[in-house]
């Protein structure tokens, strides 16, 4: 499963030839089409068709006509599978600045127009390994949100030391300031 590996990893764009915005992904979900909550999940369609291609591109969609989703295909071409990007912790910046989908694509940059993008530095959006989850702290495995199918299935992952999750299973509080973690920045270019 790739969406608890993605927990540390850094999303990054190129903004400029000198000017990257990087953030660390917090929080995903994951998506197949085994299970009814996927866009997969009843076949083929035009509005689709990009989470049945090639693993290591963007899908993103546009959640009730408002808000982009970004996701990220994987497994294998052919078989729909994605990982849901729900949060990102970027330093210098308001923790809450891209908790939730809609705020994460907005901050970034991201929507239709990108839908089919390979991740990569070509293209000026791309993943990269980044925090040690050791340091990080653990990570959270619940059920997803914001779904009306396939609620019950635990494919939700965060990381419990972060205040940029953008939404906490019940009896989970936000960790004080003090005590919370803290991104980092991508150094290179």
């Amino acid at each position: 499963m790739v969406a608890p590996n993605l927990i540390g990893c850094f999303l990054i764009r190129r903004l400029s030839k000198n000017s990257l915005l990087t953030g660390v992904i917090v929080e995903t979900e994951a998506y197949s089409q085994e299970e009814a909550s996927c866009h997969g999940f009843s076949g083929r369609t035009q509005r689709n068709e990009t989470l049945f291609g090639e693993p290591g591109n963007f899908y993103i969609y546009l959640s009730y006509g408002i808000n982009s989703c970004v996701n990220i295909v994987t497994g294998k071409k052919n078989w729909a599978n994605g990982v849901l990007l729900r949060s990102i912790a970027i330093k210098g910046e308001n923790e809450r600045i891209a908790s939730g989908p809609g705020l994460l694509a907005k901050r970034f940059g991201l929507n239709r127009n990108f839908n089919n993008l390979p991740l990569s530095p070509a293209n000026d959006y791309w993943l990269t390994e980044g925090e040690n989850l050791t340091r990080m702290g653990s990570i959270v495995q619940t059920t997803r949100i914001g779904i009306s199918q396939a609620k019950d299935i635990p494919w939700r992952w965060y990381l419990k030391s972060s205040r940029s999750v953008s939404k906490r299973v019940r009896g989970d509080r936000i960790p004080p300031k003090n005590k919370c973690w803290l991104p980092s920045t991508f150094e290179g270019i």
